[in-house]
């Protein structure tokens, strides 16, 4: 799959995931195979009016290349200003963000807000396609109803303006994550726009990404949510697609890869902050293993490094020692 000049090694790509795809998330999803990387969504008028916090969400490495980094925001100019900040600082793709519900985005104008302001969106493309030079995607929901309709003409706009590809997650701005993914609304953007089209949506499985791909005519799928709870899921994506042997994904490798993204974590955000947030990212980790409640309860009270890593590997000792995996 091809995003303008951006050649990517296979169709399956992480989606943006507001508090959870910091640096050392996207580097151990990297290190699965993931194709492409996204940041969590970024404020655009903290990038320009200079807040620090915002601009550490532009934080990389060379690990996780090649990288898309999302913004989000409802003003023009800002936006375009945003863009050349999110540019200079080496990322390889930008995105904005026209998908996000949440009331406290919506209520300026901003996320899925766009889907139902044509006018303000076109604006916001144009203002971007003109001042940057990288590669320019944007993701969408189905629009503020079920037909679909505002996704095929943002969709239209957006290629109109320059756009390179577009992600979408065809469900509604109300639906939020309720109900089911209507895939026909991918499709039909595929029979409309000429640039790439990312699916996303349900797919917790390798093979619904590959069913998404042959329903669909889509070029690439979006993995969100399945990408918490199994990092390894672009492994089997990648062997399904080539329809090569599945790999064995051991216990122990599902523990090394937990191992190493705590320590990446307390390296990037400290280790009180990492300890904070990883009480519950190990909880997502642990899903489907054997006595994991009680993982999930010890988790709860980690302040330091040892600390988790001990419980990490006491609760790895603990289902070796009772359990047949």
């Amino acid at each position: 799959m091809k995003i303008a000049k951006i050649e990517l090694d296979n169709p399956f790509i992480l989606a943006p995931l507001a508090g959870i795809t910091n640096l050392p998330f996207r580097q151990m999803v990297k290190s699965c195979g993931c194709a492409l990387v996204c940041s969590e969504m970024i404020s655009a008028n903290g990038l320009v009016y200079g807040s620090s916090k915002t601009i550490d969400y532009l934080i990389s490495d060379n690990s996780e290349k090649p990288a898309s980094f999302q913004i989000f925001g409802s003003d023009p100019e800002i936006m375009a200003e945003a863009a050349q900040i999110v540019e200079s600082s080496g990322a390889d793709i930008l995105d904005i963000n026209l998908g996000c519900s949440v009331r406290k985005v919506l209520k300026t104008g901003s996320g899925s807000a766009l889907m139902g302001d044509y006018k303000l969106a076109e604006a916001i493309f144009k203002s971007v396609r003109k001042v940057i030079n990288i590669p320019f995607t944007i993701k969408i929901r189905s629009g503020w109803d079920a037909s679909g309709d505002d996704a095929i003409e943002i969709g239209r706009i957006a290629e109109d303006c320059g756009v390179d590809a577009i992600a979408i997650h065809p469900r509604t701005a109300r639906q939020a994550f309720a109900g089911k993914a209507n895939w026909s609304v991918i499709r039909r953007l595929k029979q409309h726009v000429n640039i790439p089209v990312i699916g996303n949506g349900d797919v917790n499985t390798p093979e619904k990404a590959l069913q998404m791909i042959e329903e669909t005519g889509c070029e690439g799928v979006m993995i969100g949510r399945a990408a918490i709870h199994n990092p390894f899921i672009f492994k089997q994506l990648i062997a399904l697609y080539h329809q090569t042997a599945m790999p064995d994904i051991s216990l122990l490798d599902r523990f090394n890869l937990m191992s190493n993204y705590i320590d990446q974590s307390i390296n990037f955000i400290g280790e009180k902050k990492a300890c904070r947030l990883l009480r519950s990212r190990l909880g997502w980790f642990s899903k489907g293993l054997p006595n994991s409640s009680l993982f999930r309860d010890a988790i709860t009270q980690i302040e330091t490094r040892e600390q988790v890593q001990t419980v990490l590997w006491n609760f790895y000792h603990e289902i070796k020692a009772n359990f047949r995996l």
